[in-house]
């Protein structure tokens, strides 16, 4: 089992799974959304799709054995553990500087878009583009007309989720910078939040 590594506040980390290892995703404080990609290891245009996930599952949220599928409909993932209330997003696209201009926020924003492409650059590797992200711990009730909002984490410090790789693969994660709509608690603090593999 690895180290227990830290995903800073507004910022993201990747990292290589090999198949059969597990990483560990931690709301350390249990305010902080943490938007979530994979990508196969070698191909980065075959990447987790949440549309082709809800298709594969018949769920909105991810459930204990779910598989995350690829836009090519391969299991890249399973969600293998939830020690959380369960309360996921697959519905909102990752935030980018144009979603905090829509927010009335002048100038460049940390978002999770951008976050992406720099944690993947670490790796030396960069997205095709910025796939629709699983948003671990995120709270988007909706609705039977079909209306959404967005609501603080419903989560308690140090819940967590385990996904398990099933083939070679690259996760991404950031903490979200979100600081103008309440999804990383009601005081618009986003925190750091923390992974380990095994």
């Amino acid at each position: 089992m690895s180290d227990i590594q830290t995903i800073p506040a507004r910022q993201g980390k990747a990292i290589r799974l090999t198949a059969r290892q597990r990483i560990k995703i931690i709301n350390t404080h249990g305010t902080q959304v943490v938007d979530t990609w994979a990508f196969c290891d070698g191909d980065m245009s075959e990447y987790m799709a949440m549309d082709a996930t809800r298709a594969f599952n018949l769920h909105i949220r991810p459930l204990p054995g779910d598989h995350l599928v690829t836009n090519r409909r391969r299991t890249l993932l399973i969600f293998e553990e939830d020690k959380s209330p369960g309360v996921h997003d697959t519905l909102i696209a990752a935030c980018d500087r144009w979603r905090y201009g829509l927010l009335g926020y002048e100038g460049y924003h940390d978002n999770c878009a951008d976050n992406l492409t720099a944690s993947l650059m670490e790796l030396g590797l960069q997205e095709t583009h910025t796939p629709s992200p699983l948003n671990l711990f995120m709270n988007i009730p909706w609705q039977d007309d079909g209306s959404l909002s967005f609501e603080p984490p419903v989560n308690e410090p140090g819940d967590y989720v385990v996904l398990r790789a099933e083939i070679d693969c690259v996760v991404a994660m950031s903490a979200c910078p979100q600081d103008i709509l309440p999804i990383n608690g009601v005081n618009n603090k986003p925190t750091e939040a923390h992974f380990q593999v095994y």
